[in-house]
């Protein structure tokens, strides 16, 4: 079987997602959360007048934040995978004897027989020797290597988008008020979160779901409470 078949067969996983995929989720998550939930909390405080500028500077501010905060999370998680391969290069130079016995060992622990391990370790590293230990050693893997900027932009955008499905909720007419309408269009926008996230990651659909309105219905009755008593306090 050629390489390209078995790259074909290998199209469905899902690993290559999971640095985008754990800032978008996060993103859209919070995005709707966090904008319904001030939302929320302004008109809990009576102070229905600024329920939109809160919204926006709550979008503006969310995804600047959420963007800077993934960008240095993920830049860390560079810095350590870094330092490991620079540690890694520094092992193979001072010890290469021993750096074959160890990925030998690695190979044996899966079930190889010592032989065979023997011989696998190394071909693997008069190929690529260090190649073999990040992946073999570390867990290193192109597929999960750590992308600082694309989990930024990733994780802005999803914020951005998120926040705006609560905020459109304020200018929807309600029995209710305004509350009302921000509570059910955030609580459409986590089913619709949920499901997505679920089927981009290949899990449950509905644990997926269930646990992200949860969290969300969590957040904004919590938020609504402290709108209501900031309320009655006058403050």
């Amino acid at each position: 079987m050629s390489l390209a078949e078995v790259n074909k067969r290998n199209e469905n996983h899902r690993s290559h997602r999971s640095g985008w995929l754990r800032a978008a989720v996060l993103g859209v998550n919070d995005g709707l959360v966090s904008t319904s939930s001030l939302m929320i909390g302004v008109v809990s405080a009576g102070k229905n007048d600024f329920v939109v500028t809160a919204g926006l500077a709550a979008i503006t501010a969310g995804a600047m934040s959420m963007a800077v905060g993934e960008y240095v999370s993920v830049r860390s998680q560079n810095d350590i995978e870094e330092s490991d391969r620079n540690l890694e290069i520094e092992h193979l130079k001072e010890d290469p004897v021993g750096e074959l016995e160890e990925l030998t060992q690695i190979y044996q622990s899966r079930g190889i027989s010592r032989g065979l391990a023997e011989q696998v370790a190394r071909e693997l590293h008069e190929h690529d020797a260090l190649a073999a230990h990040l992946r073999d050693e570390l867990g290193q893997h192109d597929s999960n290597k750590a992308r600082p900027l694309q989990a930024a932009i990733a994780s802005a955008l999803a914020f951005t988008f998120g926040g705006f499905i609560p905020f459109f909720g304020a200018f929807v007419p309600s029995l209710g008020g305004k509350a009302l309408s921000i509570v059910a269009i955030t609580i459409l926008g986590l089913i619709v979160a949920g499901i997505i996230s679920a089927k981009t990651a290949g899990s449950s659909v509905a644990k997926t779901t269930l646990r992200i309105l949860f969290g969300g219905g969590l957040g904004m009755a919590i938020t609504a409470a402290v709108g209501q008593i900031a309320h009655v306090s006058g403050i």
